[in-house]
């Protein structure tokens, strides 16, 4: 576990690689974010943006904030921080993702 006093600016963490399948694609997006390009590859292929079938966005976020939770083992957890979020390409079946983080800022809180 770390803590704050284990923490510099600069210090970097990245995560293990994960590879997304079709199975967890279509499984995920049948349960949260039942859109024909999450799920259907002939409706996936015919969609003028996706053009073929993508991965939920929220799917894809889901596996990253468990890769982050995996890499940066805060005390306490994640509370706190300051993250982006961006989508800017569709996440595929067979994309490996991995999650960087770097610190930027170490701001203790002021009610601690």
């Amino acid at each position: 576990m770390l803590y704050l006093e284990d923490l510099n600016i600069g210090d970097h963490f990245t995560s293990r690689e994960y590879e997304m399948t079709l199975e967890e694609v279509k499984q995920f997006a049948g349960q949260y974010d039942p859109q024909p390009f999450h799920l259907d590859e002939v409706a996936a292929a015919e969609h003028p943006i996706f053009q073929g079938l993508a991965a939920s966005g929220w799917h894809t976020s889901a596996v990253t904030m468990r890769l982050w939770t995996e890499c940066f083992p805060v005390a306490g957890g994640l509370l706190g921080t300051e993250s982006s979020l961006r989508w800017p390409r569709p996440t595929r079946v067979g994309d490996k993702i991995h999650v960087e983080i770097e610190i930027t800022a170490i701001v203790p809180s002021k009610t601690k």
